[in-house]
């Protein structure tokens, strides 16, 4: 029964990402008409997009902590509640000035969501389940992704981009009545739900031996597994922020279309969350190498996702562009439970929330820099050319960073392959 509660817990965190990207994707979507508006210029534009993951990384790791001490129930509902409103608030928003600071506390309360939906599915799932939970959880996000351009561009056409800032956080709210019925940070009894500690977790500190979270933060690896998510961050915000504009603005598609064309890489997002874990699983099951499992899957894919997203910038067509767009989207995602999944697989339980927290807001400073950036290259050049290019760059880094730095445990001696992959 305690199993099934667990699933249900991930199918909460699937919906909670999907409301998240929703609102977060929103205002990439109606930004030609908010830079009329407004009238704002593309460097400018680029400080709003960047404004949110100021917020948002200021909370990442506070948020983690708090996770470990008041449990990811009570602060994923305070977290919802505060996103959903400061979402609706954006619709108030009437300067530059106002919007940068909605943007802000928008991105605060959103912070914590991730590393308290990975200490949540640490408390529910057994380690050879992880993978696959977390992409379930945070496969949400892309489904987000993919719908808002469809609904944010009807509503903003219909009635205004204001009003579709209103109604979608109207579906947050609805989210915490839910949570506040059925959310739950971990089962009464986890013995009914955690499995032998059998694969190579922790290898940075010994069974026993727990260190201080100081000492994990400065861990090689972890600090590897942190500017991978940077990698993963630049990419991925790059594409959310800038990708809906470089439609419209270089390959000159109407808001209609544009809305259409941007949920293909989205979707393929959704799908190569879904293809991760399962891969990452797997690996585990083969080898009996938790560590191992998840650091080949990130490797691999993050540095397929910076082949992609490089060649895209030079694509001869919308639709070329789209598709390698997308396919760097899929492999992007493949890679995305990795990060959490190692943090479940390396660290301690009783700090899993912290660092998980921590490593998150090392990738969300990419946050920071991948909207700015972008936009003083486009307004210096005119072009994306170059933008697609340094994106590309900064994940194949990350890449060589984990394959460097972060080093599996051998299996352990004389236990059975079957059981050490349970």
């Amino acid at each position: 029964m305690q199993g099934r509660y667990g699933w249900m817990m991930v199918a909460m965190l699937f919906i909670a990402g999907a409301v998240s990207f929703l609102d977060r994707a929103a205002l990439s979507v109606v930004a030609p008409l908010i830079l009329r508006d407004l009238d704002l210029t593309a460097s400018s534009l680029g400080v709003i997009f960047s404004a949110f993951f100021i917020g948002y990384s200021a909370l990442c790791f506070l948020g983690g902590i708090a996770a470990d001490r008041y449990g990811p129930r009570r602060v994923l509902l305070y977290a919802m509640v505060f996103w959903s409103l400061f979402c609706g608030l954006t619709a108030a928003t009437t300067t530059f000035a106002s919007l940068l600071v909605v943007r802000v506390l928008f991105g605060m309360a959103e912070g914590p969501f991730l590393s308290n939906a990975n200490k949540l599915i640490g408390n529910w799932i057994p380690v050879s389940r992880q993978a696959m939970a977390i992409s379930i959880a945070q496969s949400g996000t892309t489904l987000g992704g993919a719908i808002a351009g469809p609904i944010v561009g009807a509503l903003a056409l219909a009635y205004g981009w204001r009003v579709s800032f209103v109604v979608i956080a109207g579906a947050g709210f609805v989210w915490v009545i839910g949570w506040q019925l059925l959310g739950r940070s971990a089962p009464t009894d986890s013995s009914k739900v955690a499995e032998p500690e059998t694969h190579d977790r922790p290898p940075i500190a010994e069974e026993g031996t727990p260190g201080t979270l100081v000492s994990y933060l400065r861990e090689p690896a972890v600090l590897a597994i942190g500017f991978a998510f940077f990698g993963f961050g630049y990419l991925l915000y790059f594409f959310l922020s800038w990708f809906p504009s470089y439609l419209t603005m270089e390959r000159h598609l109407s808001i209609k279309d544009m809305s259409v064309v941007s949920t293909i890489p989205w979707l393929m997002g959704f799908i190569g969350y879904l293809l991760g874990g399962a891969a990452s699983d797997y690996v585990l099951k083969v080898t009996g190498r938790a560590v191992y499992a998840r650091k080949i899957v990130l490797v691999v894919c993050l540095l397929a996702a910076a082949v992609c997203v490089a060649i895209a910038g030079y694509a001869d067509s919308v639709w070329s562009a789209a598709a390698l767009m997308g396919t760097s989207i899929l492999f992007l995602y493949m890679s995305a439970n990795s990060y959490w999944a190692l943090i479940l697989n390396m660290i301690p339980k009783e700090k899993v929330g912290a660092v998980g927290g921590y490593v998150h807001m090392f990738g969300n400073f990419a946050g920071i820099a991948a909207p700015t950036v972008t936009g003083y290259i486009v307004q210096k050049t005119g072009v994306f050319n170059s933008a697609f290019a340094l994106a590309g760059g900064v994940a194949l880094l990350g890449s060589v960073c984990i394959a460097v730095f972060v080093q599996g445990q051998p299996p352990r001696e004389g236990v059975p392959m079957q059981e050490r992959a349970a």
